[in-house]
């Protein structure tokens, strides 16, 4: 019985996800609405600022300020 769940978990995935074919991310904010794409793109601008912040401070060390 164990070898039966086994094979089902397992390859039946596999078949469903061979029909499917590859993961897309193509398009994938395009397909929410209005507030949430917003939202994302606050988002992301607000990860790029941090990571500006952290180099910045990065580079302010190694000169010694």
């Amino acid at each position: 019985m164990k070898l039966r769940q086994w094979f089902h978990d397992t390859f039946d995935d596999w078949w469903f996800r061979s029909l499917i074919g590859p993961a897309q991310t193509k398009g994938a904010v395009q397909g929410c609405d209005e507030g949430a794409r917003e939202q994302w793109k606050r988002d992301l601008e607000n990860r790029k600022r941090y990571t500006r912040e952290q180099r910045e401070q990065k580079r302010l060390a190694r000169e010694g300020r």
